[in-house]
């Protein structure tokens, strides 16, 4: 067990310093309109399906007592995906496993997914669930990097918790760009609208972030089989651009949609995203005020984030920081404005993903055995933290 560090009496100071921030003066700001930006369709408009409104205002959720260790033994793990009938699945980026977590913390290999070709960012990446219809579990959708490209495939689910197990895969989207070795981006998940969501790295080329024709440096808007979504704002699977190595993807009560980003040397990102909006990378890198990009609500030194994983509980957005080493929580989220807090400082290890978990329980997945953090016997696991009201 591990306990919490808050560093909640530095919160105030913190969160004036990350939105008073602005980019560095070197920077040339780009004409009115951005060279390359693309002209939204007539579809420009729609907006994914916001989330009912909830019966009560969300709550500001903070973590409470002592962490514990749920599974351990995890190899490069990437992903947590909770299943709705109950069950866990962890991906883990090097050995191409999508591994199950029982209920008494032993780890039991689901699958192996073919093609995966492993090195430095890239592997078996995110992860997502499609349910299925009555009677059938549904599919697992990965995000994986192979040879040539990155690509999104799916796995019929079948079993309980305790014996699930996975089918062949099929491929749902190829020829995503990928780099040589990194900024693959990864992070998949299902929006409240019915439609998956991809976040694409920029492959460490820069430019084509900012080209509307290219899949890289974007976030991805789809139908489950792959094609673009109705209402994407160009025409294609694009739903916005200007993107470094977006890996966090999730959508708070309201139905607006968050990513975190890892910037360059300077300044890591907490993005609201909006449709055919352009979040400046190669041009602008943190709160720059450039005209025709958005800057991030939130940004970070690099050596305290680097945020992969991202979750909203309540009304709390939480951050799970690899090189930081620590959970950034912000809120209130609904108020498109929070002010951020860091938890366990040092004490984790990197952290790769964040998930909601049961009965106000928050889940972290610990990524010290990548080949970038220091392991500890044990490393690495999935933990949880029981989550309170703040104050």
């Amino acid at each position: 067990m591990v306990g919490r560090l808050a560093v909640a009496a530095t919160a105030a100071v913190i969160a004036v310093a990350l939105v008073s921030c602005t980019a560095p003066a070197e920077r040339t700001a780009p004409p009115s309109s951005p060279p390359g930006s693309p002209t939204p369709s007539a579809s420009a408009s729609a907006a994914p399906t916001a989330l009912p409104t909830p019966a009560a205002p969300p709550v500001v959720l903070v973590p409470t007592g002592a962490v514990e260790t749920m599974a351990e033994g995890l190899e490069a793990p990437w992903s947590i995906l909770r299943l709705p009938g109950g069950g866990t699945l962890v991906s883990e980026r090097d050995t191409a496993r999508i591994v199950e977590v029982t209920a008494d913390g032993s780890l039991r290999v689901t699958g192996t997914v073919p093609d995966v070709a492993t090195g430095a960012e890239g592997g078996l990446l995110g992860l997502a669930h499609l349910p299925g219809e009555a009677g059938t579990s549904g599919y697992v959708y990965a995000y994986l990097t192979a040879a040539s490209e990155n690509r999104i495939v799916r796995m019929p689910l079948s079993g309980a918790p305790g014996s699930l197990a996975l089918g062949a895969p099929e491929t749902v989207l190829g020829g995503i760009p990928r780099g040589a070795a990194n900024h693959q981006g990864g992070r998949i998940a299902f929006g409240p609208d019915g439609f998956l969501y991809a976040t694409v790295g920029d492959g460490g080329l820069r430019d084509p972030a900012q080209d509307p024709t290219s899949l890289a440096g974007k976030i991805l808007r789809m139908t489950p089989e792959g094609q673009p979504a109705p209402g994407n704002p160009f025409g294609t699977l694009v739903y916005s651009i200007g993107h470094r190595n977006p890996q966090g993807l999730a959508w708070d009560a309201t139905g607006a949609m968050w990513a975190a980003e890892f910037g360059q040397n300077t300044w890591d990102e907490l993005n609201r995203i909006t449709p055919g909006a352009n979040y400046g990378w190669p041009v602008v890198e943190g709160q720059g005020g450039v005209e025709g990009y958005v800057d991030p609500v939130l940004q970070w030194p690099t050596s305290e984030a680097s945020p992969s994983g991202l979750a909203v509980v309540g009304d709390t957005l939480f951050l799970a920081s690899l090189r930081g080493e620590r959970l950034w929580a912000a809120a209130p989220a609904s108020t498109g404005a929070p002010a951020p807090t860091a938890w366990f400082v040092d004490e984790l290890g990197r952290l790769r993903d964040v998930a909601p978990g049961p009965d106000g329980e928050l889940w972290m997945l610990t990524n010290n055995t990548d080949g970038r953090g220091s392991p500890s016997a044990g490393d690495d696991r999935l933990l949880r933290v029981r989550l309170a009201p703040a104050g």
